[in-house]
């Protein structure tokens, strides 16, 4: 149990950590955020929000199909299997009820985003 508690105060003390927990909040933000814009596949999105969020938010294989399967599952998205050569893959667009949930997204992240950068300009590390 000491170590349990060790390792949780320690994790907390480094940037890998709210690095992980910003992107793990924000990758969803952003996938939709990227359909919005046109139909991509799987790996397209993880591009495009790894290039729109300069490596930030890029999500991995293991953690971006979990959320389309779940986007799918509550109407977010649709998906449309297309062949390419010999491949098949799957083409993800955004529903209006998609476009409705990146609209209250980006109003939500938006006040959030004020709240973040009103503490962090105005309680710089030399005043803590």
């Amino acid at each position: 149990m000491v170590y349990a508690k060790v390792v949780i105060h320690i994790k907390y003390l480094t940037e890998e950590y709210w690095n992980g927990l910003i992107r793990m909040s924000l990758s969803r933000f952003f996938i939709l955020r990227v359909l919005c814009c046109r139909s991509l596949h799987g790996y397209e999105i993880a591009k495009e929000v790894s290039a729109l969020t300069e490596g930030c938010c890029a999500p991995t294989e293991g953690s971006l199909y979990p959320v389309l399967h779940e986007f799918e599952q509550k109407g977010l998205v649709t998906s449309q299997i297309q062949t390419v050569g010999n491949r098949e893959r799957k083409v993800y667009t955004l529903t209006d009820k998609g476009i409705q949930a990146y609209q209250t997204a980006t109003r939500a992240w938006g006040k959030a985003a004020q709240y973040i950068l009103k503490e962090v300009n105005d309680n710089s590390i030399d005043q803590v």
